[in-house]
This record gives C-alpha cells, structure tokens and sequence, in this order.
C-alpha cells in the first residue's frame, strides 16, 4: 500500500525525513513544522493523523512554516511512510524489550548526517502524543535515540521532541568528522527490500512451525533487530531471499 496522498516539494528535501506517527492534534503538527523550519528540516511525513489531512490547526499552529504543510506526505501506515529509506532512528525513551541499538542524540544525528551524505535516504520517526512508538514501529527503526532528560519525567511533548532532533542535526551536517562510507557498488537495502525480506522470512518459518504458540510477534521483532544490527545491503537482502527459497523448496519437495 502507498502513500494515501502526496505532494512533491519542488526542491529536493534537506535532511531526514520527520515523520510524525499518527499525531493526534493539528496543533501539535503545526509546531513540530515549526520547530523543523527553525533548523532548516524541509520533509514532512504524516502517518493516518487522526483528525485528517489537511487540517486548519495546525496551519495555524505553524506560523511561518506553513510551506511544510503544503508539501507534507500522508501515508496509512509507518511501513509506507518508511518504505523508501534506508537509515531509520526512533526517540524513545524506553527500548520496550527489543534489542536495539541505542544512540545519544549528538551520535545518531552524526550517523545519520553521514548516511545522507553518501546519498542514502533517512529518516526519524516520532510517536503518538499520548502513547508514543508502539512495538512494531520501533522493530522499524535501526536504533533508538535517548535525550539526557530526567529518569522521573522522560515524556517529551512532540514539538520540543523535533526541537532537539532538529538542534543536533544542524550540529551534526555541519562539518563533524563522520566514519561512514557509502559502497556504491552496494547499496545498503531499502526499508522496503527489507520488509519483503522479513515477510518471506516470517511466512515460511510459519509453514514451518518454527513459531511457538502465541510467541510470535516478540521473536519475529527480535529477528528483524538481528538483521537491522547487520546493516544489510541489497545484495545482501538478494541472497538471504535466494538462500530462503532454495531451503523451502528443498522442503516441499521432502514433503512430496
């Protein structure tokens, strides 16, 4: 499924991605334009907002920012909205039992603004006011991005949340030594590669009873973390899915 709308910006867009995860108030869309407007953040990705798309308040909400508004994609689902890129961070304050990597902010904006620069796509996501990132959108995600906030009050409110990302990413694009180096001859797997590499992976272990009862959706995440640790290319993701058909057909045709 694709995105539900979209709009082209008419240049090509500056940093990561900020993708809100069905936010719940246009209010709240309108000031996190506003706080990507203040470091210069130009890509907004909305995932099924609750209230609709367009949505007058946030317009008036976003003082100057509106232009993010106007070109802002909606999508159905934070698998769509990812789907094309290849580096994804989620802030959390909790890893919620998944074996992720674990970044502070300055590290992560670093890595990422690294991939950009090699001509990778990123993005960041951010959750719902009230309940923030939900299990399977942060098994989405390469790592997690903690803020040195206070143990006893870690709930940040969604603008300030871009605020910070915003902050450290002008820190990080702006000249700090970066270590990684892009292999054009390999290009690291699209979200979507991936995800067709999970769902193969996934659907012939099931035929295999490899699952016990009511214990799937925990190890199907904790695998997919496995393969996000790995940084995969494309080629990587061709030979997994080739390796993958090659043992299920072996299968069937003991079962035959």
């Amino acid at each position: 499924m694709g995105a539900v709308t979209q709009a082209t910006p008419k240049t090509a867009p500056i940093g990561p991605a900020i993708i809100l995860v069905e936010p719940q108030l246009g209010e709240n869309i309108g000031m996190a334009a506003r706080a990507m407007a203040n470091f210069g953040l130009s890509e907004l990705r909305l995932v099924a907002p609750r209230d609709g798309w367009p949505n007058p308040a946030a317009l008036a909400a976003a003082a100057g920012a509106t232009g993010l508004l106007d070109t802002a994609k909606v999508y159905a689902s934070t698998q769509d909205a990812v789907a094309d890129l290849t580096f994804v961070l989620a802030p959390s304050a909790r890893a919620r039992g998944q074996m992720k990597r674990v970044l502070a902010p300055d590290a992560a904006m670093a890595d990422l603004a690294s991939r950009l620069g090699a001509g990778q796509g990123g993005g960041i996501l951010f959750g719902r006011e009230r309940t923030g990132l939900e299990n399977d959108d942060i098994a989405l995600a390469d790592a997690l991005v903690t803020f040195p906030v206070d143990p006893a009050f870690a709930s940040l409110n969604l603008a300030q949340a871009v605020l910070l990302v915003g902050y450290e990413w002008v820190r990080a694009s702006r000249g700090v030594a970066l270590p990684f180096e892009a292999n054009p001859s390999t290009p690291p797997a699209s979200r979507a590669s991936l995800i067709g590499l999970f769902e193969h992976l996934e659907a012939e272990l099931e035929d295999a009873e490899f699952y016990p009862p009511n214990k799937k959706p925990v190890m199907s995440r904790n695998m997919r973390d496995m393969f996000h640790r790995m940084g995969p290319t494309e080629q990587d993701v061709r030979t997994w899915r080739g390796a993958i058909r090659a043992l299920a057909e072996l299968r069937r045709r003991r079962k035959a």
